[in-house]
Formats: C-alpha cells, sequence, structure tokens
C-alpha cells in the first residue's frame, strides 16, 4: 500500500503548482475577492509557512469541468515546464461519472500521465476519489470510483507518489464538508482536504482534519424532499443540461495561477 503519511522534509519544497478540475480549482470555496480558494490554494499557504517570507512560489492551472485527456493535454506539459519541487495531481473524477466510462481505461491513462510528470517534477501527490455512498447524484457509481481508487494506490505504489486518500477522510461524508449544489466541496471541507494533504507530507497541523463535526438536530422526512426538490431543481437539471448538450462548466474559463508566484 501507498505510504499516504509520509514525513519527507517538507521544508525542500520551495516551489508547488496543482493541475486537475473543478475540485483542485477550489470551486465551491468563495473567497471575499469573489476568486474561488479552495484546498490546493489553503495547503500552498502550510507550504509556504514553512519557507521564509515571499520565496515560496505558488501555481494552480486546475480548471472546473476537465477531463483527464485535457488536463494531460494543457496542465500536465506546463507544470513540466514549471518544473515545481511539488505536483499535486488529481485527475479523472470527471471521466468516471461520465455513463460508460471504464476505471481501467481512465487509470492507464492517468498512469501515462504519473510517469510523464515523476521524470520532470521532484515529487507528485495524486489523490483518490471519494466515498460517494451518501452523495445521491453519485452513490450509483461508488463502485467505479472505488475501483479507479484503487488504481490510483497502486499506481501511486510503483511511481513512489504521497497518496492523499480522500476516500478514507471521514470528516468529508458529512453534508457540512459539501457546497450546496452536492458536487463540490464547501469552504470547511476544503480546509479539510489541505490540512490532510499537509499531513501526508509530515507537517504539523493547526487542526485535525478528521475532527467530528458537531451534531446536527434531526431533520424530517418532509425537509429532507423539500431540499431534494429545490437541490434538484436548482443544480441537477442545469447539470443534465450542460451534458446533453456538450457544454462544460470550464468553457471559457482560464487557469486562475497559471505561473509560479511568491505567497
Amino acid at each position: 500500500m501507498a505510504d499516504d503519511s509520509r514525513t519527507e522534509n517538507s521544508d525542500a519544497f520551495g516551489s508547488y503548482a496543482a493541475i486537475g478540475d473543478s475540485f483542485t480549482e477550489g470551486v465551491g470555496d468563495l473567497g471575499p475577492d469573489g476568486r474561488f480558494v479552495g484546498w490546493a490554494d489553503r495547503f500552498a499557504v502550510l507550504l509556504a509557512d514553512r519557507m521564509p517570507e515571499h520565496t515560496f512560489r505558488y501555481a494552480n492551472l486546475a480548471v472546473r469541468g476537465r477531463l483527464l485527456d485535457q488536463i494531460v493535454e494543457e496542465q500536465v506539459p506546463r507544470a513540466r515546464e514549471l518544473a515545481p519541487d511539488l505536483v499535486t495531481f488529481c485527475a479523472g473524477g470527471n471521466d468516471i461519472i461520465r455513463p460508460g466510462s471504464d476505471p481501467d481505461d481512465v487509470a492507464e491513462r492517468f498512469e501515462r500521465a504519473v510517469a510523464d510528470l515523476t521524470g520532470s517534477v521532484g515529487t507528485v501527490m495524486v489523490t483518490t476519489g471519494f466515498d460517494t455512498r451518501d452523495v445521491p447524484v453519485l452513490r450509483h457509481l461508488r463502485g467505479k470510483i472505488a475501483t479507479y481508487t484503487a488504481h490510483v494506490r497502486a499506481i501511486a505504489d510503483r511511481y513512489d507518489c504521497p497518496v492523499l486518500d480522500l476516500w478514507s477522510l471521514r470528516s468529508v461524508q458529512d453534508r457540512r464538508a459539501w457546497d450546496s449544489d452536492r458536487l463540490h466541496l464547501s469552504p470547511e471541507g476544503h480546509t479539510r482536504v489541505a490540512l490532510r494533504a499537509a499531513q501526508v507530507l509530515g507537517l504539523d497541523v493547526p487542526a485535525d482534519p478528521d475532527q467530528p463535526w458537531p451534531p446536527l438536530p434531526p431533520r424530517g422526512a418532509l425537509e429532507v424532499r423539500r431540499d431534494d426538490i429545490q437541490w434538484a431543481r436548482e443544480y441537477l437539471v442545469p447539470w443534465i443540461g450542460r451534458r446533453l448538450r456538450g457544454e462544460s462548466s470550464g468553457d471559457h474559463v482560464a487557469a486562475k495561477r497559471p505561473d509560479l508566484l511568491p505567497l
């Protein structure tokens, strides 16, 4: 099993580039300036805090809606060009949720990209999928996501990559860890993932990412149904519409931080 609790000398990470889709871009975690923040930005701050001021450099190449092949074509070459000390690579989720997709095939393409990256950058951290047993629109895909997650861990073994294991992060299975669209993390969810990523590299973190949430008052069946109807009207129907039209939420969206800039 790949070691996802490493004690690497994280002081050696003077630069970091994040590649991926909406999860890594930070959708669901809107900052005060109207731009998405997200776990990767928060993780970068934790890394920067260990370096002399303004010496740590960070790029976020992720764009919402991107499929694996798009990430490999658009972001992986840029990450290789930047040649940072650390890359986080989360991709394939949008492929897996598409009807008829094959997690074995997606994993083969993911592995080729990992092999490409590990030959050019210092360390590549790979990310597993979430356990979707309690996510209404994705619950039926749990088996495919679990299969892909197993592949990602095996690939990490072969290329000696640290693993950000989201499947085992129980705190993000709470509905408060998710945005109102139920597909992206809330600010607190992104924060917990950032803390876990720092733990993977052996950093001391200011809070336990798996700390239990405060108890919630019980919800009646009528309240749950009303919330489900509102969610379907506001998020599910538009999401299905985009799929039918062949559109992506990331159309005409560029990477928010395409260069390695000081934090």
